[in-house]
């Protein structure tokens, strides 16, 4: 366990400003990860493997991309005990996000609002911190997963926005486990409409293209999974499954390792936090308040997709019963990050240790 107890840390983060806390605490990871100090906020990894869309997973419960998004701390987040973690979004082109301020926490519903809007140095430098990550050469341990998350510059037409997918998809494929199509962020002008039928189609259809000339060219097929948003009724969602169905399963409707789901993002629902300081922000909601319908629209996509559909659950995981509803609604994997700001380092292992024993297949 970490020799520094995070509630000890989160009365001085709380007190700041939540982006400047969030700075700082990356800072301070960046600057102890591969060094003996990891260990005032390791945890052990619980070995629970797990396989999924062709990948062996240590565990199932990872990090959501958001937290790191110019991957600068991939060494010390995987000393946190995760089986998987994301990084990312990133973009083509360095990008400064919206202006501040644009997080905002919510502690009464363990919450946060963010508008970042996809603030990320750009691709070449987000390559670049990928290739100094060392978690792969630990000998006789099985490695964490390295997701990659790619999105669209702001600055991009919605009309262009697949070229900016494909430009990263082409920089990031040879040094991911996988890779995320971030097409659910209510912060980027647009964005969301490529969910849609006809918009999401386009999308997958050029990505599952350039993903087979990757392929060839590297020697290595990489699963492309696509984060949806929870705001979604139920027609959508069917449209979603229907589409993903299209690319990523056989003639007889089995899941191929070409496709998965991440479900959910952000919401913009205010409903559950209603009254609270802050509640009105602009954003996207995550944490607590998230968690219902994350969970009810993992539930559609499983019952669309079939048992053999790749789903990773995301949204509202403070606890560890929380991580084992995720599963239990339909979920293979889980992912946390705003329940990490609110309990700290420890709810990695309490989560994964919480699906071994109480959701285990």
């Amino acid at each position: 366990m970490s020799l520094l107890p995070y509630a000890v840390a989160r009365p001085l983060l709380f007190s700041m400003d939540p982006e400047a806390a969030h700075e700082l605490t990356l800072g301070s990871i960046a600057r102890l990860q591969r060094s003996p100090l990891t260990c005032l906020y390791s945890e052990p990894r619980v070995h629970d493997p797990y396989t999924l869309a062709g990948l062996q997973f240590p565990n199932r419960v990872g990090l959501a991309a958001g937290l790191d998004k110019n991957a600068r701390c991939i060494d010390g987040l995987a000393a946190m005990g995760f089986g998987f973690v994301e990084v990312g979004t990133v973009t083509p082109k360095a990008q400064p996000g919206n202006p501040k301020p644009r997080m905002f926490r919510l502690p009464k519903a363990n919450a946060l609002i963010n508008r970042l809007g996809f603030n990320n140095e750009g691709l070449d430098a987000f390559i670049a911190n990928v290739k100094l990550a060392r978690f792969r050469d630990q000998a006789g341990v099985s490695p964490m997963l390295l997701g990659l998350n790619i999105g669209k510059n702001a600055s991009t037409p919605i009309e262009r926005a697949i070229d900016d997918y494909l430009t990263c998809l082409d920089g990031v494929y040879p040094h991911a486990d996988y890779v995320t199509v971030n097409i659910s962020s209510p912060n980027t002008q647009n964005l969301r409409s490529l969910q849609s039928d006809a918009a999401l189609d386009a999308l997958l259809g050029a990505v599952a293209e350039r993903r087979e000339l990757l392929a060839q060219r590297h020697g290595r097929h990489i699963p492309v999974f696509v984060k949806i948003a929870p705001d979604l009724d139920e027609t959508q969602v069917e449209i979603i499954a229907t589409t993903l169905m299209r690319y990523g399963a056989d003639s007889e409707g089995l899941a191929t390792s070409a496709f998965g789901v991440i479900a959910t993002n952000t919401t913009l629902s205010r409903e559950a936090v209603a009254g609270l300081p802050h509640a009105q922000e602009a954003g996207g909601l995550s944490g607590a308040p998230v968690l219902q319908a994350s969970n009810r629209v993992i539930r559609q996509l499983r019952a669309c997709l079939g048992k053999s559909f790749p789903i990773i659950g995301v949204g509202g995981v403070l606890s560890a019963d929380d991580a084992v509803s995720k599963i239990q609604s339909g979920a293979n994997l889980v992912q946390i990050y705003t329940g990490l700001i609110y309990q700290g380092p420890s709810l990695v292992w309490e989560s994964a240790r919480a699906i071994q024993t109480r959701a285990p297949g």
